[in-house]
């Protein structure tokens, strides 16, 4: 049984979260930790504790918040129990901050965030600051998902031959077993203008392993102008890439590809990093 979190900025349900989630214990059981952080402004996002862990910001929280959170904390164990999933709830939403958050994801194997609703307030033209942010800090693989999506059924690997790349492919399959016997397509596209797939016989040794029906395919277009354009086509799929290791996140955001993909909200998006 896997543990994964479910992490809502507290005045925002995400549907498409949670229906994600349900989908995954429909399938293999899980245990859901349902994790509702506090709205609080930008300037305060990692200010919570100092290095010794001492409390210097915790948000305050008026009745009309508090009403708000807890209706949320409601919704979901109502719907955890009817979906018929064990669940946990972190109800300590006056103390928690993303740092919280960062703690929750080291003792979990999967997160999942909505994509249109973490943090909503801070705009959906891109990914939003929280979750650029939330996405360099945590310590395990995330998954962002649409509000609207259709299960999957095809799975998309992002592949550039980079240790990343093929560290998110791993996870994914570890992860996600449940989706290895859909159709897979391991995709490389760059534009550098090269033809060959870099180390494909050693990637296609891995891939197959976890993958039973597994395509292998180069495509021909300029990854950073058209490869989001590319998915967005497969509405029943699923993304996986590598985030270009922790301490260089900003390269995940600065890979457009990756960004659009998040940004236009179809399909469900795999970020695996350590």
């Amino acid at each position: 049984m896997r543990k994964i979190i479910l992490a809502f900025d507290g005045f925002h349900f995400s549907e498409g979260a949670f229906a994600f989630a349900k989908m995954l214990n429909e399938k293999n059981p899980i245990l859901l930790t349902g994790v509702f952080l506090p709205q609080m402004s930008y300037a305060n996002l990692w200010a919570y504790a100092d290095g010794a862990g001492t409390p210097l910001f915790v948000p305050v929280l008026d009745e009309d918040d508090t009403e708000k959170i807890t209706s949320n904390v409601s919704r979901f164990e109502q719907m955890c129990v009817h979906s018929g999933i064990e669940y946990t709830v972190r109800k300590e939403f006056s103390d928690l901050a993303l740092p919280e958050l960062k703690k929750e994801s080291r003792f979990a194997d999967l997160m999942i965030i909505g994509g249109e609703k973490f943090y909503e307030g801070m705009g959906t033209g891109e990914p939003n600051t929280y979750i650029k942010e939330a996405l360099h800090e945590l310590e395990c693989c995330v998954v962002v998902v649409p509000e609207k999506f259709t299960e999957p059924s095809i799975n998309v690997l992002a592949y550039d031959g980079s240790e990343s790349s093929v560290y998110a492919i791993r996870q994914f399959a570890y992860l996600l077993p449940e989706l290895c016997a859909n159709p897979t397509l391991l995709t490389y596209a760059n534009s550098d203008g090269s033809n060959k797939i870099p180390f494909e016989p050693y990637i296609e040794e891995l891939a197959a392993r976890h993958f039973s029906d597994l395509t292998i395919s180069k495509l021909e277009l300029d990854a950073k102008k058209y490869y989001s354009t590319w998915v967005g086509d497969k509405s029943a799929a699923i993304v996986a890439a590598g985030s270009f290791a922790r301490s260089g996140i900003s390269q995940l955001f600065k890979k457009s590809f990756v960004t659009e993909i998040i940004k236009n909200h179809k399909v469900p998006v795999f970020i695996g990093h350590r």
